[in-house]
């Protein structure tokens, strides 16, 4: 239960650190989803590991930032285009 609540917490963070780095602030519940669903896209793409396999080191922090930086940035371009229509 211990580990779920810092996995929680954890993506919560990296959420809100991808948000302010990619310009676009969300609410607490968007920057957790934003955290672990990053962290799990990048754990398909890198073997790095991410914090989604308990792994909390530097390295699994750095590819979940980098994968939930990745997901606000798709999210934005199919925000845009669907706004162009």
């Amino acid at each position: 239960m211990i580990n779920f609540i810092i996995w929680i917490v954890v993506g919560a963070i990296i959420g809100w650190v991808a948000s302010q780095l990619m310009g676009k602030p969300e609410g607490l519940l968007m920057n957790i989803v934003v955290g672990i669903v990053g962290a799990f896209l990048a754990g398909l793409v890198f073997s790095g590991g991410t914090i989604n396999q308990g792994n909390f080191s530097v390295l699994s922090l750095i590819v979940s930032l980098i994968g939930a930086c990745v997901l606000l940035a798709i999210v934005s371009l199919f925000q845009r285009r669907s706004a162009r229509h």
